[in-house]
């Protein structure tokens, strides 16, 4: 395989290599025989996975770590007063940032596939990556979450199909070289980066353009963003969705207990037979339609998606049942975004319950600011909502937005809660859930702890912690 690199090139020292996708390319050029090395803040399973395969990694940032290195690539998070950067610069050793160093290794894979979307990108990337798989095409894989088939985030194939997710944050998508793309929505996000609804679109309009035109792109059909860009590419196109004109679309979907769906899939008007999935909700009808209709262009047959689709039990942190506490049901999921948790609330609705608590954690003051009034309106299914303090993630809390804020919104919702602390709520609901209730704790952060808290708590059983 031939990277779109200098061949002088032999040791590239990746900064902020701890992280999911700077990880898995790690793991793509320790296999094709280049030296690596990277730092990251603190030693984790993933980083003990790439010094087992021979990767040398150093803690904290120092400028001592990238002597001998060829070329530095570093992640979005790493800002140019770094001092391996600052070193770099010093030593004259050139740098890319960690899109390019992607878009260089896809344009190794004759068959480049990159999911985009403000939403759905890991489910779908996952879906996808394991119907190739099990048509036993060997594709290398890249998803932004830890998928049990592939045993983590990353899976090296020998075969020129290669499936990642394309995010769209600084418009770092716009690197990327796929041969094959998939449109799955277009949304209000990210807007401490980007200026508007219209700075989003143009955004997406141009990774769309990347496709070349013997390439394809599968288009979500019912995102009236998506369907204003569609007439203006050159390449092969193929839509899904619910409306009539889409070229794949699902007709009479049911779910069972577990809100999973099973439906009718049709191409061109034409009945093609059911599918069932092993995942929740309408919207991941949306994300399997998607997967369907790529599988279908790189010739897998129906018969094989069928049987396949079903092996998908879904990705850590989306609709994750952890466990059960009191006979009620907990659920972790990864939803920040408003689209996001009105989604998955609505597919909890399919989901054999008593009552649905909800314990929301806005990530970043940003995105909560900028959506305040979508997120105070997309709780309408739960029955009951607890806020717990913003995630700042990258931020710095400056004051001007906290959760109160969006409670004092949620008037109109009855059963809205703020508390501050994660042993306030464990104990709340410890002390209110019932059999056969739902507990879904949301967020992009580490809201997912509150679950692990309320399981223990039940594991040791005997103490009182605020219990009735």
């Amino acid at each position: 395989m031939t990277f779109d690199l200098n061949n002088t090139i032999k040791h590239i020292h990746l900064i902020g290599i701890g992280g999911i996708s700077m990880s898995g390319i790690a793991e793509i050029l320790l296999k094709e025989g280049f030296s690596i090395s990277g730092s990251d803040m603190a030693a984790t399973p993933i980083t003990e996975k790439l010094k087992s395969r021979g990767a040398r990694i150093d803690f904290g940032h120092d400028g001592a770590f990238v002597e001998g290195a060829d070329l530095i690539v570093y992640s979005a998070a790493i800002k140019s007063d770094n001092p391996e950067r600052l070193r770099a610069k010093e030593r004259n050793i050139p740098e890319i940032d960690r899109a390019e160093m992607l878009g260089k290794i896809m344009k190794s894979y004759p068959h480049a596939i990159a999911i985009a979307g403000s939403h759905g990108k890991t489910t779908t990337t996952s879906f996808i990556s394991l119907l190739l798989e099990y048509a036993d095409l060997d594709p290398t894989i890249m998803v932004g979450g830890n998928l049990a088939e592939i045993g983590g985030n990353i899976k090296i194939g020998n075969s020129g199909y290669f499936v990642t997710e394309a995010c769209e944050y600084f418009e770092s998508f716009l690197q990327f070289r796929p041969q094959i793309g998939i449109l799955l929505n277009i949304d209000k996000d990210h807007l401490d980066y980007f200026k508007d609804m219209d700075h989003i679109v143009r955004a997406f309009k141009g990774f769309a353009e990347l496709v070349p035109r013997d390439g394809y792109m599968i288009a979500f059909n019912d995102n009236e963003h998506i369907r204003d860009i569609l007439p203006g590419l050159d390449c092969q196109k193929v839509t899904y969705g619910l409306r009539e004109d889409s070229d794949f679309t699902a007709k009479n979907v049911v779910f069972n207990n577990f809100a999973h769906p099973t439906f009718q899939l049709y191409y061109k008007g034409e009945e093609l037979g059911d599918i069932t999935l092993q995942v929740p909700g309408m919207h991941n009808v949306y994300n399997a339609l998607a997967a369907i209709a790529t599988a279908h262009v790189l010739g897998i047959s129906v018969k094989e998606i069928q049987k396949n689709i079903t092996r998908f039990k879904g990705i850590h942190r989306r609709f994750d049942v952890l466990g059960q506490v009191k006979g009620a049901t907990i659920v972790d999921d990864y939803a920040h975004h408003p689209a996001e948790i009105q989604a998955t609330l609505e597919a909890v609705r399919n989901y054999k319950h008593r009552k649905v608590w909800c314990v929301f954690q806005p990530h970043t003051f940003s995105r909560t600011k900028a959506l305040l009034q979508d997120f105070s309106e997309a709780f309408a299914y739960a029955d009951h909502v607890i806020l717990a303090d913003i995630y700042a993630a990258r931020e710095i809390d400056n004051g001007e937005i906290n959760s109160e804020s969006l409670l004092d919104l949620m008037k109109d919702h009855p059963e809205t809660y703020y508390l501050k602390s994660f042993e306030e709520i464990r104990d709340f609901l410890y002390s209110r859930i019932q059999p056969e209730d739902i507990v879904l704790t949301m967020g992009a952060g580490d809201v997912y702890r509150i679950g692990e808290m309320l399981l223990a708590l039940e594991d040791r059983g005997t103490e009182d912690r605020g219990t009735e």
